[in-house]
Protein backbone atom coordinates (compact mmCIF):
# COMPACT_ATOMS: atom_id res chain seq x y z
CA UNK A 1 0.00 0.00 0.00
CA UNK A 2 1.54 3.31 -1.32
CA UNK A 3 1.55 6.41 1.54
CA UNK A 4 1.87 10.13 0.12
CA UNK A 5 4.42 11.95 1.32
CA UNK A 6 4.24 14.40 3.57
CA UNK A 7 3.47 18.04 2.83
CA UNK A 8 5.87 21.08 3.68
CA UNK A 9 5.61 23.08 7.01
CA UNK A 10 5.01 26.13 5.03
CA UNK A 11 2.28 24.71 2.41
CA UNK A 12 0.43 23.45 5.70
CA UNK A 13 0.91 26.78 7.59
CA UNK A 14 -0.43 28.66 4.15
CA UNK A 15 -3.40 26.60 3.66
CA UNK A 16 -4.38 27.19 7.39
CA UNK A 17 -3.99 31.29 7.09
CA UNK A 18 -6.24 31.03 3.86
CA UNK A 19 -9.03 33.21 4.78
CA UNK A 20 -12.38 32.63 2.61
CA UNK A 21 -12.84 34.86 -0.68
CA UNK A 22 -15.87 36.87 -0.33
CA UNK A 23 -17.08 38.26 -3.69
CA UNK A 24 -19.35 41.63 -3.80
CA UNK A 25 -21.57 42.56 -6.50
CA UNK A 26 -20.57 41.52 -9.91
CA UNK A 27 -19.76 44.44 -12.42
CA UNK A 28 -18.25 47.64 -11.94
CA UNK A 29 -20.51 50.66 -10.12
CA UNK A 30 -20.16 53.09 -13.13
CA UNK A 31 -21.98 56.89 -12.97
CA UNK A 32 -23.87 57.45 -15.99
CA UNK A 33 -21.52 60.10 -17.55
CA UNK A 34 -18.25 57.08 -17.37
CA UNK A 35 -20.91 54.45 -19.25
CA UNK A 36 -21.94 56.77 -22.14
CA UNK A 37 -18.77 57.80 -23.55
CA UNK A 38 -19.51 59.69 -27.03
CA UNK A 39 -22.86 59.72 -29.44
CA UNK A 40 -21.36 57.93 -32.68
CA UNK A 41 -22.75 60.04 -35.39
CA UNK A 42 -22.35 58.47 -38.69
CA UNK A 43 -24.82 58.55 -41.63
CA UNK A 44 -26.52 55.35 -40.76
CA UNK A 45 -26.97 56.64 -37.34
CA UNK A 46 -28.76 59.55 -38.51
CA UNK A 47 -31.11 57.19 -40.59
CA UNK A 48 -31.60 55.13 -38.08
CA UNK A 49 -32.48 57.71 -35.60
CA UNK A 50 -34.92 59.32 -38.33
CA UNK A 51 -36.72 56.16 -39.34
CA UNK A 52 -36.88 54.09 -36.20
CA UNK A 53 -35.58 56.33 -33.52
CA UNK A 54 -32.65 54.65 -32.25
CA UNK A 55 -29.30 56.16 -31.18
CA UNK A 56 -25.91 54.36 -31.45
CA UNK A 57 -23.42 55.29 -28.19
CA UNK A 58 -19.87 54.56 -27.85
CA UNK A 59 -20.06 52.76 -24.06
CA UNK A 60 -17.56 51.67 -21.37
CA UNK A 61 -16.95 48.32 -22.30
CA UNK A 62 -17.81 46.76 -19.21
CA UNK A 63 -20.86 48.49 -18.93
CA UNK A 64 -24.44 46.21 -18.83
CA UNK A 65 -27.52 46.95 -20.77
CA UNK A 66 -29.09 47.55 -17.45
CA UNK A 67 -26.35 50.67 -17.11
CA UNK A 68 -26.36 51.93 -20.29
CA UNK A 69 -30.49 52.22 -20.44
CA UNK A 70 -30.28 53.75 -16.89
CA UNK A 71 -27.31 56.51 -18.02
CA UNK A 72 -29.45 56.73 -20.91
CA UNK A 73 -32.61 57.80 -19.48
CA UNK A 74 -30.96 60.10 -16.72
CA UNK A 75 -28.39 61.92 -19.17
CA UNK A 76 -30.92 62.78 -21.78
CA UNK A 77 -34.66 62.17 -20.23
CA UNK A 78 -35.84 59.85 -22.52
CA UNK A 79 -37.47 56.30 -22.23
CA UNK A 80 -35.21 53.81 -23.36
CA UNK A 81 -37.77 50.75 -25.05
CA UNK A 82 -34.88 48.63 -26.00
CA UNK A 83 -30.58 48.34 -25.98
CA UNK A 84 -28.08 46.29 -27.98
CA UNK A 85 -24.85 46.16 -28.03
CA UNK A 86 -21.95 45.20 -29.94
CA UNK A 87 -18.38 44.87 -29.42
CA UNK A 88 -16.34 45.91 -32.28
CA UNK A 89 -12.72 44.69 -32.74
CA UNK A 90 -10.32 47.24 -33.76
CA UNK A 91 -8.78 48.04 -37.14
CA UNK A 92 -5.18 46.66 -38.11
CA UNK A 93 -3.04 50.02 -38.66
CA UNK A 94 0.34 50.34 -40.24
CA UNK A 95 2.56 53.19 -39.41
CA UNK A 96 5.88 53.10 -41.11
CA UNK A 97 7.20 49.61 -40.56
CA UNK A 98 5.25 48.96 -37.44
CA UNK A 99 2.31 46.90 -38.11
CA UNK A 100 -0.34 47.61 -34.83
CA UNK A 101 -4.22 47.30 -33.30
CA UNK A 102 -6.71 49.84 -32.64
CA UNK A 103 -8.38 49.53 -29.25
CA UNK A 104 -11.78 47.51 -29.35
CA UNK A 105 -14.50 49.58 -28.01
CA UNK A 106 -18.66 48.83 -27.48
CA UNK A 107 -20.88 50.19 -29.35
CA UNK A 108 -24.94 50.44 -28.15
CA UNK A 109 -27.91 50.90 -29.70
CA UNK A 110 -30.71 52.14 -28.10
CA UNK A 111 -34.45 52.35 -29.01
CA UNK A 112 -36.43 55.19 -27.62
CA UNK A 113 -40.32 55.34 -27.54
CA UNK A 114 -42.18 56.96 -29.99
CA UNK A 115 -43.14 60.29 -28.17
CA UNK A 116 -38.99 61.22 -27.46
CA UNK A 117 -36.56 62.22 -29.13
CA UNK A 118 -32.81 63.02 -28.75
CA UNK A 119 -31.31 66.39 -30.57
CA UNK A 120 -27.09 66.23 -30.88
CA UNK A 121 -26.71 69.45 -32.90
Amino acid sequence: MATTRPRPKKYVRKLAMRQPCEHGKPGLALEPYQVVVRPVVTEKGTHQSTRYNAYSFFVHPQATKDQIKAAIQSLFNVRVEAVRTQIRHGKKTRFKNKQGNRPDWKKALVTLNEEDKIEFF
